[in-house]
């Protein structure tokens, strides 16, 4: 029986984030996961040395204050990954696949954690318990007997530590192939791919610290709120020191609003709050390159006034000389962008623009944030490329205060990229691996995501092997995404929960059961930590603090090692021996990936280490030796080409995001509190006026249809329509249940992340609900 309510109730959430509100959550998660006082010594030993990394955002710890370092959503992580409920072989002999297909997504993960190596019996419909000994080496022998090394994908979630991450890496190169579609292929591949061209490095080049000295943080399509909420309190007490909050997002999110800091006593017995943005600007969606453009074309006239007045420069002459190379280009590129173009594209008026570049132009050391809000459509390496060469045009990278912020989501997806989860591997990396190991390593690139999915679906690719996540709800098209998975000869998931991936299986299918984060990992030599790294480049311990709740599970190094094993023999290393101490591991890693020499010692330090960032530091790996200027012209038209091949005009464009109740693919509940609506998910967020110019009444349930040229009819049903404040033309609905609309071929230039923040979509008058499976 589904716990999803069958009517939705929406009413305008009227107090801070944080504060009250987060509290009572938190409380109603601790007592749902049925060992709540377990639960609570585990939660106070989140981010604190000795204890273990939280497994939601990657955001950065704040240097050791004693204080409780979890925010609402990742307590929420941690009793939902601690909870006592068990999904065990009783379970599955309860349930066949197909029923289980019948389930919501968050029924599916409610049901608890996963106890035992299981494979799916088609002639029974179940999975029936497996040997881990008999799982690996039915592994092994999917694998040698593929035609090829490319014929198996090997995804991963960023969940993985970066032992697990490494370990994955070494195995797969030695098998023989670089298809690492990983989950970064879908959120920030775009600000990797954007900052390695235009500063050399593909992360962010900001500490925790510089927040603390900056004069102005912008931010741009991002929602801490709901997606990284610890960052709430640098931005308040930025504010409260005179610094400006400048946040450009379609949606007036509650998290960029008002907070209330839930461990300030008096705040919270006086119901106070403190603003967290001094101007919020409303672009539309894809229009943040026309913005930043924008500001840039008011910094070029300022700056040629101050020239003619013999006034103070605005651009930082001496930084652009020394450090940067292309600024006529792209200043050229400015001077021929027209006003007309910039504003109808941006959404905003000139006057907004112009207040925007001024108090970007009054702060003398700027912080850019951003996340999906940029990085999910067709342009958004162009725009990221935008807004570095603001940036560099001040010289606001590499000095305190300043720089670069893409703010990542999952709490590792940054420490497995530096591991070599990486389907375009940099040759240096392949050059260290075979210097270390000795082993020919594979030179060509492997599949992303996007590609990966279509190997699956050309009988291409034979094998999916999913380290964590929920690879069949987090991928675009999920009808297309789902018939991948099910064309394959073997599909292997590598989970603590139970989701929607393991009921699209292949012609084999295995559940292999791993430890989280919480859970006290002991191998051989005793318990072991695993490391991670944040969106700070800071890299640090994770030690789990729970007893695992069966003893069949293994953690992730543990089960690489063992589908290792089976699969090359004692090949290039000795598997058993990297698993009985992670201190090999992290030798290893030492040896081979740069920044991390003298590993073991420098991490068991109290926050671990900092890795380093060239850019930060002025040092710019780029074939020129400077960062660069780029001068891409702005989209002539952010409609899609295969959008306007089918001869409609959208409706409205349509971004997808997360509830509040809700981390990426895991849904926690069915609220979404800061948004005011309770008890269901399956709804779409539009203007009134737009509602009604359409024909239809808030409240009334629609069809969605994304429009593309390519013949397949992509809806999803039964949608309530609620009126919200959201610019109009615009629309936004919850993913997954909104992924089966964005199309597999519609991606970002030179990054194949889906652009599942601009999907072009009519309303139809409701159809029966049909569920994807």
């Amino acid at each position: 029986m589904s716990l999803q309510q069958e009517n939705p109730r929406y009413q305008p959430y009227k107090g801070a984030a944080a504060g009250w509100g987060a509290l009572i959550s938190v409380t109603r998660f601790w007592l749902d996961s049925k060992q709540p006082f377990k639960n609570l010594r585990a939660l106070l030993k989140t981010n604190q040395n000795g204890g273990f990394d939280c497994p939601g955002c990657a955001w950065g710890d704040s240097p050791e204050d004693g204080r409780v370092k979890f925010c609402e959503n990742g307590a929420k992580a941690v009793n939902w990954e601690a909870t006592k409920r068990r999904v065990d072989p009783a379970f599955f002999a309860r349930h066949s696949v197909s029923s289980l297909r019948e389930q919501s997504d968050y029924w599916l993960e409610y049901q608890g954690r996963l106890t035992e190596p299981m494979r799916y019996d088609p002639a029974t419909d179940r999975y029936q318990p497996v040997t881990w000994d008999d799982a690996f080496a039915l592994i092994a022998r999917h694998l040698n007997a593929l035609e090829n090394p490319h014929q198996a994908e090997f995804y991963t979630s960023g969940r993985a530590s970066n032992e697990a991450a490494f370990l994955y890496q070494l195995f797969v190169r030695a098998f023989g192939t670089n298809n690492f579609p990983d989950c970064s292929n879908m959120c920030h591949e775009a600000s990797g791919v954007a900052l390695g061209q235009s500063v050399g490095v593909g992360k962010g080049s900001v500490t925790f610290d510089d927040f603390e000295h900056a004069d102005a943080i912008f931010v741009f399509g991002q929602n801490p709120g709901t997606n990284h909420p610890r960052m709430l309190e640098p931005l308040r007490e930025a504010v409260k020191r005179g610094a400006q909050v400048v946040a450009f997002n379609p949606l007036k999110e509650r998290g960029l609003e008002r907070f209330q800091h839930p461990q300030h006593a008096l705040e919270m017995l006086t119901n106070g709050s403190e603003p967290l943005n001094t101007a919020f600007f409303r672009p539309a969606l894809g229009g943040d390159m026309a913005a930043i453009r924008g500001m840039a074309k008011f910094l070029l006239q300022w700056e040629r006034e101050a020239q003619a007045k013999g006034e103070p420069a605005v651009f930082d002459h001496a930084f652009i000389a020394e450090h940067t190379q292309g600024v006529n280009a792209y200043l050229s590129a400015v001077d021929d962008t027209r006003w007309d173009h910039i504003v109808q594209q941006s959404g905003l008026s000139l006057e907004e623009i112009e207040q925007a570049a001024l108090m970007y132009r009054r702060a003398e050391r700027v912080i850019v944030c951003w996340a999906m809000g940029i990085t999910q459509h067709h342009h958004s390496v162009p725009t990221i490329q935008e807004l570095v060469s603001l940036q560099l045009l001040r010289g606001n990278v590499g000095r305190p205060g300043a720089g670069l912020c893409p703010v990542r989501g999952h709490s590792n997806v940054q420490g497995d990229r530096t591991m070599g989860i990486n389907d375009r591997p940099p040759v240096a990396l392949l050059d260290a691996i075979e210097r270390r190991f000795q082993f020919k390593v594979p030179r060509e690139n492997g599949h992303n995501t996007v590609e990966a999915i279509n190997a699956m679906l050309d009988g291409k690719s034979r094998v999916f092997i999913g380290l964590g996540g929920n690879f069949a709800q987090a991928t675009p098209d999920s009808p297309r995404t789902h018939s991948a998975l099910q064309s394959c000869a073997l599909t292997v998931q590598i989970s603590t929960k139970l989701n929607r991936s393991h009921l699209t299986v292949g012609g084999d299918a295995l559940i292999l059961p791993c430890l989280g984060r919480t859970d006290i990992d002991r191998q051989a030599e005793g318990p072991q930590a695993v490391t991670v790294e944040d969106s700070f480049s800071m890299i640090h311990a994770s030690f789990g603090q729970l007893e695992p709740s069966s003893k069949q599970m293994r953690s992730e190094p543990a089960i690489i090692a063992g589908i290792a094993k089976a699969t090359l023999g004692n090949h290039p290393v000795d598997w058993d021996a990297m698993i009985a101490n992670y201190d090999r591991i992290r030798d290893l890693i030492a040896d081979t990936i740069p920044g991390f020499t003298d590993f073991n010692r420098r991490v068991a330090n109290p926050g671990g280490f900092h890795l380093g960032n060239s850019a930060g530091s002025r040092r710019w790996n780029t074939a020129s030796g400077k960062a660069n200027f780029h001068h891409h012209p702005l989209p002539a038209d952010l409609v899609h080409a295969k959008i306007r091949e089918t001869g409609q005009e959208p409706h409205l464009i349509l971004q997808t995001l997360r509830s509040h109740d809700q981390y990426n693919t895991t849904i926690y509940g069915l609220d979404d509190r800061y948004r005011g609506v309770r008890g269901h998910r399956e709804v779409v967020f539009a203007n009134e006026a737009d509602i009604r110019r359409l024909g239809f009444e808030p409240g009334e349930k629609v069809d969605m249809v994304s429009l593309w040229s390519d013949g397949v009819d992509r809806r999803v049903s039964g949608f309530t329509l609620l009126a919200y404040d959201i610019p109009a033309g615009q629309a936004a609905a919850y993913y997954p249940e909104t992924n089966p609309l964005v199309p597999l071929d519609s991606h970002g230039v030179g990054s194949h992340t889906p652009t599942s923040k601009f999907v072009a979509i009519r309303f139809e008058k409701a159809r029966p609900s049909l569920r994807i499976v």
